[in-house]
């Protein structure tokens, strides 16, 4: 309240005017501040240092700075520390932390008070690293070293600088603050706890947060509300619910805090629920309870949840300011009610850069691009502020190739406003480029960003997986400062997308070794890895960190664990993780068809897939190619043309290049080479090497010269260095009798320079992969294999089913690989126990022959997965029926 203007002066004693003082302080009223400043000279006080100081705080907390730095140069004859103190704190209070500098560098003597203050000034400026560089510079003063007691530190000091060593995120300082604590017994503070808690938190050393925590004998209701956040980083959402529960008394924070975790972790239907009980407990929401749950329903996609909020808002609040603005409209694009957001937006009074931010968001989320960037520009005319999330965010729409010169004019201008330094929108740039292709020009942006997150790395690693620039990704990756699990995954799964999956499992292990947990990601990329090695045993280990980690019952993971088994021929094992799967979306499906296809079980993929039909999942091109796929490799030519044709009347879908190598394989297959040709003659678009070479395939089974001779003229146009055209060709002359085909094929190859793709197989033994060539004699147990399998070729020509074809004129079959890798598997695994090998080209008649009476004469079963399909051989039937 004002001061009365008839107050005479002698009226105000030393004690009134310290009072006045006081309450002036916190009424902080500028025009009272300075009618005490008159009362203060008239009244013949000027003089007390404690008055004037009391002074300089009511100027510090009126935010008059001006008058206080006034006051401070009048009395240089009435100054002490506690003046000083004043000043200093009223322009870091300012942000006028040069200043305050300046000053602090002046006093003619200092007191920790001092040190806290600026300390805090720095911290409070956004200047951590300038707080830090203080707080070292006064443990030297105080030589603590030599012996000074803890009484010279204020704890305000410590708590001070774990803040902003929390902001830095430095580990390895915080261990120091806290062992200096210990040292100088400052842990009893309740202040230094909390302080500690929260630092360690936010350096993101979850860990020494949680030892510090359970060593607190009645943690603070701040403790609790850190570690529930801590715990959900950790941990997860539920883990942090758990602790939650356990804590003896809660408070808006406690609930607040745990609304946002499960929101952040996209568990909206949760966050809704938690929303509802800590209403019901009679706690009300604040502005960012708010954020949080309209963040869930965006997340889960519920229109009428975010409209029930929008109306309590209303009715409540009384009115929308700009961030509860900003959530109801991401919430309305997301829910796909763009014109509801644009309705908010238009509404809103105050629009600051987070609301244009989430409408030119929502547009483009549409694939509105033009209108987003029209957006962009009313933002500019508007004077809106530009900040580095909206820069980012535009950056993003402008990552379209038909964008590419608007995206390098706005780089420019981040150049030009000093924009392009902060992490944000340089981590926007580095995409955006990758994006246009121009992947020099990322690296670029990203060499020249002064500092670097997680975040920039990964991009950096992605950009150069996208190049197909393997050894740079990797060298990017191995100069990262700190990873987490995501830029593992990028790096894993580069590996994986480029057929280097024995790299990938390499880092796998790696990235265990580190102590990383895995995510879902992680797990199904590496699962998938053993698939396409076949390797099943290490894929069984992937498996159980699966169960460990919790992530079993993950959709993404369990389509990831029945392919690897599919690809292992273990159908029964796939087929039981598929029945597994409680809620099975399309990739499921499609994983079990082409599990069934790969292993010649046409019915069952038929079967699949109806039972997919009735779900009411819609399939997509990759479902038919299962279902194709299956249907030829069973023979069923009526029920594969009869989905070739649905495939476009009843669901739309326009057959690719993947879906004609199928018809024409089928076809080809069942001896209809006429009509497989005339299907390609009919392609609405030019066929590729894939559908030549299902033709020519085809001509091999029936003994086709002539048509072959067609296919391999448009193999040789489309694929000039494949060696497996040229073979296969030769293999039908030489299955025709017609050797002078034989040797011409050889002569043409021997002109062109192409050589026979080396064929290999391999098999598993005791938790190592044991690799064959043909004639092989580098494996340590050679001589062995070659005895057995001499000795189980005189078995089988004694059944009198076995024609040998050793004899042929184009090479020796005797010792081809698959052989090899079935001889030794004889030797090294128990008679029960059935054996898997893998071989990377198409098994040869001969080899089909061999190992499908091996399986009759040793009635064992036996697995052989080739470079086309699996063959299971049991009784001396292949599930094949001989038609591969």
């Amino acid at each position: 309240m004002p001061l009365p203007r008839h107050m005479p002066y002698s009226y105000l004693s030393y004690q009134n005017l310290y009072e006045t003082l006081k309450h002036c302080s916190s009424l902080k009223s500028p025009r009272n501040a300075r009618v005490l400043h008159g009362h203060l000279i008239l009244s013949g006080w000027y003089a007390s240092v404690f008055l004037c100081n009391s002074l300089l705080h009511v100027y510090s907390n009126c935010h008059l700075t001006d008058d206080a730095l006034r006051l401070f140069h009048e009395s240089t004859t009435h100054r002490n520390v506690f003046t000083w103190n004043a000043i200093i704190h009223a322009l870091l209070s300012s942000g006028r932390v040069s200043h305050a500098q300046h000053l602090f560098d002046e006093m003619p003597q200092r007191d920790s008070v001092s040190w806290t203050t600026l300390i805090s000034g720095y911290s409070h400026n956004g200047l951590p690293a300038h707080s830090i560089q203080t707080f070292t510079s006064m443990l030297r003063e105080f030589e603590f070293h030599n012996g000074q007691t803890q009484d010279k530190f204020d704890p305000f000091s410590f708590t001070c600088v774990m803040k902003a060593c929390g902001c830095l995120g430095c580990t390895p300082f915080a261990l120091q603050l806290h062992s200096l604590v210990v040292k100088l017994r400052l842990g009893a503070h309740i202040s230094i706890q909390n302080a500690l808690v929260d630092m360690y938190i936010k350096c993101g050393a979850i860990g020494f947060a949680e030892s510090v925590f359970f060593g607190i004998e009645e943690p603070s209701l701040f403790c609790w509300n850190s570690m529930i956040y801590g715990y959900s980083r950790l941990y997860g959402a539920y883990k942090a619910l758990d602790l939650f529960s356990r804590m003896p008394e809660h408070d808006s924070v406690s609930w607040n805090t745990l609304i946002s975790v499960f929101s952040q972790h996209g568990l909206g239907v949760k966050c809704l629920f938690l929303f509802l009980e800590m209403c019901d407990r009679g706690f009300n929401p604040i502005f960012m309870t708010y954020g949080s749950v309209l963040s869930a329903c965006a997340s889960i996609g519920d229109l009428e949840w975010g409209a029930h909020l929008h109306a309590r808002i209303l009715r409540v609040e009384h009115g929308l300011d700009a961030y509860l603005g900003s959530g109801l409209i991401d919430m309305y694009a997301k829910c796909g009610r763009l014109e509801l957001a644009r309705r908010v937006f238009d509404c809103l009074e105050e629009r600051n850069e987070v609301s244009w931010t989430c409408l030119i968001t929502g547009v483009a989320q549409f694939g509105l691009e033009e209108d987003a960037l029209a957006l962009f520009n009313q933002m500019r005319q508007a004077s809106v502020v530009l900040d580095d999330v909206t820069l980012a965010t535009v950056l993003g729409v402008c990552s379209e190739q038909n964008h590419a010169a608007i995206g390098e004019l706005l780089h420019g201008y981040t150049i030009k406003s000093g924009m392009d330094s902060y992490v944000p929108v340089g981590n926007a740039i580095i995409t955006m480029y990758s994006k246009f292709g121009d992947f020099e020009k990322a690296y670029l942006a990203f060499r020249l960003m002064p500092l670097r997150d997680t975040i920039s790395w990964t991009a950096m690693i992605t950009a150069f997986s996208q190049n197909g620039d393997i050894s740079r990704a990797r060298e990017c990756f191995d100069l990262m400062p700190e990873r987490n699990v995501i830029t593992w995954n990028s790096m894993l799964s580069t590996y994986v997308q480029h057929g280097l999956s024995e790299e990938g499992l390499k880092l796998y292990v790696l990235m265990r070794r580190r102590g990383v947990e895995p995510d879902w990601i992680s797990l199904a990329t590496s699962i998938r890895a053993c698939a396409d090695l076949a390797v099943v045993k290490l894929g069984m280990q992937i498996l159980s960190h699966a169960i460990k980690f919790a992530l079993i019952s993950d959709v993404s993971v369990a389509n990831s664990i029945v392919t690897m088994y599919s690809r292992c021929g273990q159908i029964k094992e796939a087929q039981k993780v598929f029945d597994s799967i409680y809620v099975k979306n399309l990739i499921s499906w499609n994983a079990m068809m082409a599990a069934y296809a790969q292993n010649g079980l046409g019915k069952k993929v038929i079967e699949t897939f109806e039972d997919m039909l009735k779900t009411e999942c819609k399939p997509d091109h990759i479902s038919y190619i299962s279902v194709l796929s299956g249907c030829s490799h069973m023979g069923l030519v009526v029920e594969g043309k009869h989905y070739f044709k649905s495939m476009t009347k009843v669901f739309g879908i326009s057959p690719t290049n993947e879906h004609f190598v199928c018809i024409v394989d089928m076809l080809g297959r069942a001896g209809m080479l006429d009509e497989a040709k005339e299907v390609i003659d009919e392609m609405p678009f030019k066929p590729n090497a894939t559908v030549w070479g299902a033709l020519l395939g085809a001509c091999r089974i029936h003994h086709e010269s002539h048509l072959a001779e067609t296919a391999l003229k448009n193999l040789v146009e489309l694929n000039p260095e494949d060696s497996g055209n040229y073979v296969l060709l030769a293999n039908i002359y030489a299955e025709s009798g017609e050797l002078e085909g034989v040797a011409n094929m050889r002569k043409l190859m021997k002109v062109k320079g192409i050589r026979k793709s080396p064929g290999c197989s391999w098999i598993e033994v005791d938790n190592t992969v044991h690799v064959f060539t043909v004639d092989d004699t580098n494996h340590p147990q050679i001589k062995e294999i070659y005895i057995k399998l001499e000795e189980m070729m005189k078995k089988i020509e004694h059944t009198g089913r076995y024609i040998s074809s050793v004899s042929s004129p184009h090479r020796s079959q005797k010792y081809h690989s698959e052989k090899l890798a079935f001889a030794f598997g004889l030797l090294s695994l128990p008679s029960w126990m059935p054996l898997y090998v893998m071989k990377n080209l198409r098994v040869c008649h001969d080899c089909h022959s061999v190992i499908k009476l091996l399986s009759f004469v040793t009635s064992r079963e036996l697995i052989m997965r080739d470079g086309f399909r699996f063959h299971h051989f049991k009784d001396g039937v292949c599930s094949c029926k001989d038609y591969w």
